[in-house]
């Protein structure tokens, strides 16, 4: 299945401005925001989150696995797809990001 079908069915986040990531020490490393050309990734993040509680490892890979196509893709050109490769670093490295919603208002 191709991410965009895949996306149709993912929870909704219009009741979303932003997710911020965390690291262990609670600094923020990242925010995605809710906007085109993040808007997707927002999807993604916000229900591995709601899954795992975090984004780990675990949630990491299946996060690849729903990016589908663009996960190739990430992996043969470093730096196209921030969001992609960040959850490649966790793999790699076994690392945890707890996530913070940030509520539109």
């Amino acid at each position: 299945m191709a991410f965009a079908d895949k996306l149709k069915t993912l929870p909704g986040v219009s009741h979303l401005a932003a997710l911020q990531l965390l690291d262990a020490a609670g600094e923020v490393v990242a925010t995605i925001e809710n906007k085109p050309g993040q808007a997707g990734s927002l999807a993604v993040y916000n229900h591995l989150g709601q899954l795992h509680g975090a984004i780990t490892p675990e949630a990491a890979t299946q996060g690849i696995e729903i990016y589908a196509e663009h996960s190739e893709d990430a992996r043969l050109n470093p730096g196209k797809h921030p969001n992609i490769d960040r959850l490649i670093g966790l793999v790699e490295r076994g690392e945890t990001l707890r996530v913070k919603h940030v509520f539109a208002t």
